[in-house]
């Protein structure tokens, strides 16, 4: 019988080999790959926030390609409707009855591409499927496929004519982080790749949706200590009091930090989470759950830079991770 170590230990192999396949695509940026990981396996969702052309939608092609999995990509424009994200039903004069049509959202992995240019209502679409797994439509309540993943894009320079986010739908993303430019060797690399066909189409399956689906359920056995339970609790009120923050994180940021927690220890191989893990993820957890008072603002204080001050702050617990 397979024991649990043995079982781990080809886990982790198995996660190396995906996180490598999609490096075939995606030159230099493992720690994003591994983060938009944590986010599937803990059942969460991404923002990226970046400029134009820096590969996000290479990564998530990439990932949907090495899982196998069915990608749609939704381009977000003002005049875009809540029905051509969810779907809408047809009437259809054979049958004489309506039949409903599926939008975008409901795939297993979805590009919402530049979220912040269309308008809140149709914004709103998107916050039942990111929070409970579904779409409702004409009344009727419809179950997505799992798993479920939606990355959603931004760009951080043009604002003119955006609906910013509101904390509201901000909250229901597990990180938000930034790709950034490769370094100029990796960018030589890039050029080398694409030069005769790019590698996004001779990409495989690596991992089956099952074997993902599988991966998931193990993550949820990933030991949480009270030490860490009670770290976490410290930096999410640490949020709460801080100086320059006007609102801070929310009971959901202490939820989702520790799930990525149990993610995060998952693909290191672990089976219990340590302060450490925490500590790593606080800041694309929680930069965007935070929002600053006016004086941080006009001192030209940004989230990262709170988030930053409050890890260093808070004391590190030492004990046993392992404990129940």
């Amino acid at each position: 019988m397979e024991s649990r170590s043995d079982y781990w230990g080809q886990t982790d192999e198995k996660i190396n080999t995906l996180v490598s396949n999609v490096e075939k695509v995606v030159v230099g940026k493992r720690r994003e790959i591994e983060l938009s990981l944590i986010a599937i396996l803990s059942g969460g969702h991404v923002l990226l926030e970046d400029v134009p052309g820096v590969g996000k939608t290479m990564m998530v092609r990439a990932i949907a390609k090495s899982l196998g999995a069915e990608f749609k990509r939704i381009q977000f424009t003002p005049d875009l409707l809540p029905s051509d994200v969810t779907g809408v039903s047809v009437y259809n004069q054979k049958s004489m009855e309506f039949q409903f049509r599926p939008g975008p959202v409901m795939a297993n992995i979805v590009l919402a591409d530049e979220i912040n240019r269309t308008s809140p209502k149709t914004q709103a679409a998107l916050l039942e499927a990111l929070e409970e797994g579904s779409v409702t439509t004409d009344g009727e309540t419809r179950e997505l496929d799992q798993p479920f993943f939606v990355m959603a894009t931004q760009n951080p320079i043009e604002y003119g004519g955006t609906y910013p986010l509101p904390e509201a739908q901000l909250d229901r993303f597990l990180f938000k982080f930034r790709i950034g430019y490769p370094t100029k060797q990796e960018e030589l690399d890039v050029l080398t790749r694409v030069e005769k066909q790019h590698p996004i189409d001779t990409l495989t399956e690596v991992l089956t949706l099952e074997e993902l689906l599988h991966m998931k359920d193990q993550v949820k056995t990933v030991v949480v200590g009270e030490n860490v339970k009670q770290y976490i609790v410290n930096v999410i009120n640490a949020t709460r009091q801080h100086h320059s923050i006007a609102l801070g994180a929310s009971p959901r940021a202490s939820i989702a930090l520790m799930k990525a927690g149990q993610a995060y220890a998952y693909i290191q191989g672990r089976e219990y989470v340590i302060p450490d893990d925490i500590k790593f993820l606080a800041p694309f957890t929680l930069q965007h759950r935070i929002m600053l008072n006016s004086d941080a603002k006009l001192s030209n204080t940004t989230n990262e830079r709170v988030i930053s001050d409050i890890l260093t702050q808070v004391h590190i617990p030492v004990g046993n991770e392992r404990a129940q």
